[in-house]
């Protein structure tokens, strides 16, 4: 089994969580870190017993590195994955893949042309319960599929956006679409197909400090024919889970947070009570 290196770039929050993973995979191992604080990456570098470089190009010029990890703020996507291109390196980025379809454009071409590979995490699409509500869909089990909604009702304090890139139009892109929410909207592509038509509004109505919007709803129209829903918001407190719906002619299914709260088809299949029981909401404990 080949065995592939990686370097990360960022140290914030999530760079914590991209170690951790590369620490659960037996063929990957981490070479380190590097970003703007030298202190946060020598320490995430001794956390994980790997190397804290001074810089970006200190990184790319390591040749034990097959795969550059980008984790830093969403608007500073594309020159790191640029000059990961350009020395002949494979780059897993954070969501979303960058904030503008200019600057993506221009990550996608550095990489064609370098014949590496450019990779975006969205691992909400390989959570356990999505594979019976993919194969579902592909089998046509919801007969002519009417609405899909998805609805993130979060809550963020004031404290996460102070002083932060987060909210910004620079670095976030948007605010509550752009970034709590986009999972469940790529959720809404993967499962649902092209959006034909959309309306919506945004708004920002309980972080009045930011930039972007903390509330949106849009009313989608698929090129399927199906119409959908997007509610996005960091200003419901206090927090609920994230929630997907689809539903259709003969078959309806509710993903709440990481788990199928509702599997309902007017055919009932063998596997269909083993699904539920499988995927559906634990009983709490005692």
């Amino acid at each position: 089994m080949k065995k592939y290196t990686f370097g990360i770039v960022g140290t914030g929050l999530i760079s914590d969580c991209h170690a951790r993973a590369i620490a659960d995979i037996p063929q990957g191992t981490l070479a380190g870190f590097c970003g703007r604080s030298p202190q946060k990456a020598q320490f995430l570098a001794d956390r994980y017993n790997c190397r804290a470089y001074n810089n970006f190009d200190e990184l790319l010029s390591d040749d034990r590195i097959d795969i550059v990890t980008i984790c830093t703020p969403s608007g500073a996507h594309m020159e790191p994955a640029v000059a990961a291109a350009l020395h002949g390196k494979h780059v897993l980025c954070e969501k979303p893949l960058e904030i503008t379809p200019e600057r993506i454009d221009t990550m996608i071409g550095a990489h064609e042309q370098a014949g590496t590979q450019l990779g975006c995490i969205f691992q909400n699409r390989f959570t356990e319960a999505m594979a019976p509500l993919r194969q579902a869909v592909n089998d046509g089990r919801f007969g002519t599929i009417t609405y899909a909604g998805a609805y993130v009702p979060w809550w963020r304090a004031e404290s996460y956006y102070n002083d932060s890139w987060h909210g910004t139009w620079a670095l976030d892109g948007g605010g509550a679409l752009m970034n709590q929410s986009i999972h469940m909207i790529d959720m809404l592509c993967d499962l649902m197909g092209p959006v034909a038509s959309v309306k919506a509004f945004t708004a920002n109505i309980g972080h009045p400090q930011i930039e972007a919007e903390d509330t949106s709803v849009a009313a989608l129209k698929f090129v399927n024919g199906a119409l959908g829903v997007i509610y996005g918001t960091t200003a419901s407190w206090p927090g609920a889970f994230k929630r997907f719906e689809i539903t259709g002619t003969t078959g309806t299914v509710v993903y709440l947070e990481d788990h199928l709260s509702t599997w309902q088809f007017a055919e009932e299949l063998p596997q269909d009570a083993e699904i539920r029981t499988q995927y559906g909401p634990k009983p709490a404990r005692s």
